[in-house]
């Protein structure tokens, strides 16, 4: 089983979403990141170079979903995702989770998200 980096809550201002209402304005969305790699090494040399930066990885998600300014949450775990797949070679997989914090739904709900996985 692989070693897994974890980046619970990234929080984020993008615009994402379909209605008009969404594409006028950025909302507040949060993000997942589970990278999968093997961190034997950065477990023994307690280096940071033998692994994966957490910045670098919330860096790269977050720029991705800005910039594309995506309708379906979908594609922005999509973007992420190739994002964090193109930032370092030892990655082997990443799951990316897109929270939208305030969806417009006419209905009490707390939270909306997709989670996908991508491997190379």
């Amino acid at each position: 089983m692989p070693d897994t980096i974890e980046v619970r809550g990234l929080r984020l201002v993008a615009v994402c979403g379909v209605y008009e209402e969404e594409r006028r304005g950025a909302q507040p969305l949060s993000v997942d990141i589970d990278v999968e790699l093997d961190a034997s090494r950065a477990a023994t040399s307690d280096d940071l170079a033998d692994t994966v930066s957490y910045a670098a990885l919330c860096g790269s998600a977050a720029a991705a979903i800005i910039d594309a300014a995506p309708r379906l949450l979908e594609h922005a775990t999509e973007v992420a995702g190739r994002a964090v797949l193109a930032l370092d070679d030892r990655i082997d997989a990443v799951t990316v989770t897109v929270t939208k914090l305030r969806p417009p739904i006419d209905l009490d709900v707390a939270t909306t998200a997709v989670r996908r996985r991508l491997a190379r």
